[in-house]
């Protein structure tokens, strides 16, 4: 396609655009466009403070984008945003500053969508919250939605952490990765007693074609490492904290089965004998709940989580575990 190069298109980058590589923003940006278009589009019609640029160009706050084409050019590139019905919100608000949302998740909720559920998500309840709120209206952004910076697996409870900008998701992202100033504890009834300290450092493989991860021996498989504290022993199970210093997939439940504790209901890893067990009290899938977020000294925009500990209520069957299990 061939532009009028005396029309033209302005856009201005604001912060929850800049850090962006010019060719991701337009994918974003121009999201019905293909990638051939995209990159034809840098190539010949496009200019960032009036002059051309490369791909990777990392735009910054105050950039101003022009495009060469018509409104109605540029309209047949844009996926119309839709102001969708929010659904039924199932999670509970724990922490929340203007920056970042953190939310208890029930068991059974997916935080983002897949194959099969892609509505009704904690990504897209947290988005509908927002919007109610007037904090997120998503026909005035260009690029950006709320995401969560955290994941856990749709039958585990607990926190989940969102950025409401495009600076407050990135710097969240880079402190998990980075691993010393956000620390993350789980809770989880296991099988058997534990009595003593462990740290796991199994290295773990995953089989992405059946979701399944595997402990492996060498130097295959990914570098991992769990923390495990008895917080209460029973004859038959055990009530411990988990605390993640790396975040691979299943790496809690994989570590604990791999200790001979696997975890009480987890259909995947659990102890068959104990899971029937469990369903006798309605436990039907991993008693793993993601309880404590521990913040260090942070840097803007995270400064006002900086020194806090954030926890979310235990679910009702982690109280009957312990009513059942734990008092003798």
């Amino acid at each position: 396609m061939l532009y009028n190069k005396t029309s033209m298109v302005k856009i201005v980058i604001g912060e929850n655009e800049a850090g962006q590589r010019v060719d991701r923003f337009l994918r974003k940006y121009l999201g019905s466009a293909p990638l051939s278009a995209i990159y034809r589009i840098i190539r010949k019609d496009l200019k960032v403070n009036g002059r051309r640029v490369r791909e990777d160009a990392q735009l910054q706050t105050g950039d101003e984008l022009t495009l060469y084409m018509t409104e109605e050019q540029l309209g047949t590139f844009r996926k119309p945003a839709r102001r969708k019905a929010a659904p039924r919100r199932q999670f509970q608000v724990i922490y929340e500053d203007d920056q970042v949302l953190i939310v208890s998740k029930p068991k059974g909720l997916l935080v983002h969508g897949d194959a099969r559920e892609k509505s009704n998500t904690l990504a897209n309840q947290v988005c509908g919250y927002l919007q109610e709120r007037g904090e997120y209206d998503p026909s005035a952004e260009k690029t950006f939605t709320p995401a969560p910076a955290n994941r856990i697996d749709r039958n585990t409870s607990g926190l989940v952490m969102f950025g409401k900008t495009a600076p407050a998701l990135r710097e969240l992202t880079k402190q998990i990765r980075e691993r010393d100033r956000i620390r993350k504890f789980y809770l989880a009834v296991v099988c058997g007693e534990v009595s003593e300290e462990m740290v796991l450092t199994d290295r773990l493989q995953k089989d992405s074609q059946n979701n399944r991860v595997t402990a492996v021996s060498g130097e295959e498989g990914m570098a991992s490492e769990t923390r495990i504290r008895p917080v209460k022993t029973g004859r038959r199970f055990s009530l411990v904290e988990a605390e993640l210093i790396t975040g691979r997939t299943h790496q809690i439940r994989v570590h604990l089965a791999k200790a001979g504790h696997p975890l009480l209901g987890d259909p995947k890893y659990g102890d068959p004998a104990a899971n029937e067990t469990g369903r006798k009290h309605q436990v039907t899938s991993q008693l793993l709940h993601a309880w404590r977020l521990q913040f260090e000294e942070l840097d803007q925009p995270l400064q006002k989580l900086s020194g806090r500990t954030v926890e979310a209520p235990l679910p009702r069957q982690f109280e009957m575990a312990e009513r059942e299990w734990f008092n003798g």
